[in-house]
């Protein structure tokens, strides 16, 4: 049976929130394994974050998951956020380092924050039990120094106590085989997962894929070409596209998927309708 997990973005208005509410209210029939949602670096946009988080637990709609990144925290600031998401009842965290604030092309540590996902991994799990989802790249990272490093990077997260490791989304499947199959011949212990895009803009689409290294191949673009004003049929050509990429895994044999859903729930549903779930209570225990 097939896992799977969804990913949401906090909301910065009220009439963001009221949009949020209605996409976890629309996620929680395709029984999610958990819902994570996405942070920013401190400050209102770690309140957001939080805010999501306490919305998605006292709805019930799904088991949540907080995410949490170096960047723009100091340790001790790093550490209280982490409880204070386990006070609320969140036991699952979605650790990353995080991408270079705006205006600065590398990340720099924080003062006195962490300088990796392996540190704040360690910190977290050290300081409650909580599940640790880290990310993997089935593309180089754009920082990448090679794909030897990167597989020493994940082997040191697993060790750090991470058991699960949800790729960036990548729409070269073979890509993510790949890497499933080099984690394994290097006996790296991390659950893989395939994240998922669900976009219908291909713009962003592209610009997101220039952020985090992801390849844009010709044939997407192809699919997308000439349909900018029909917004009914790029949600079309978008659905087909990631649940053709996830019945190709599915023969590939991986069992769980995560979706990057942008807060679209009508895509999530057109592309996890017909999958078959495993029951709410196994996805809970697993």
């Amino acid at each position: 049976m097939t896992q799977i997990s969804f990913e949401v973005f906090p909301p910065r208005t009220p009439e963001a929130q009221a949009r949020l509410q209605q996409t976890l209210e629309a996620l929680a029939p395709l029984n999610p394994r958990f819902v994570s949602v996405t942070c920013g670096a401190g400050g209102s946009a770690a309140d957001a974050t939080f805010g999501a988080i306490q919305s998605l637990t006292a709805g019930s709609y799904a088991p949540a998951a907080g995410h949490l990144t170096c960047v723009g925290r100091s340790r001790a600031q790093s550490d209280a956020e982490a409880l204070r998401y386990w006070e609320a009842g969140v036991r699952h965290m979605v650790i990353l380092r995080g991408d270079a604030p705006a205006g600065q092309e590398r990340f720099a540590p924080y003062p006195d924050g962490y300088r990796s996902a392996v540190e704040l991994v360690a910190a977290v799990r050290a300081m409650r039990p909580f599940e640790i989802s880290v990310a993997a790249y089935p593309e180089p990272h754009p920082e990448s120094r090679s794909p030897l490093h990167d597989l020493r990077v994940l082997a040191h997260k697993a060790e750090a106590g991470a058991s699960r490791a949800i790729t960036q989304f990548c729409f070269d499947s073979d890509a993510i085989v790949n890497l499933r199959d080099r984690m394994a011949g290097a006996g790296i212990p991390l659950q893989v997962v395939p994240g998922i895009l669900l976009a219908s803009d291909f713009a962003a689409m592209t610009r997101m894929a220039g952020r985090c290294g992801a390849t844009v191949p010709g044939w997407l673009a192809q699919r997308f070409a000439g349909i900018d004003n029909d917004a009914e049929r790029r949600s079309r050509v978008a659905a087909d596209i990631a649940a053709s990429q996830v019945e190709h895994l599915r023969r590939e044999g991986f069992d769980a998927f995560h979706f990057y859903t942008l807060n679209q729930a009508e895509l999530a549903h057109a592309v996890c309708g017909p999958l078959a779930f495993a029951p709410a209570e196994a996805r809970s225990a697993a």
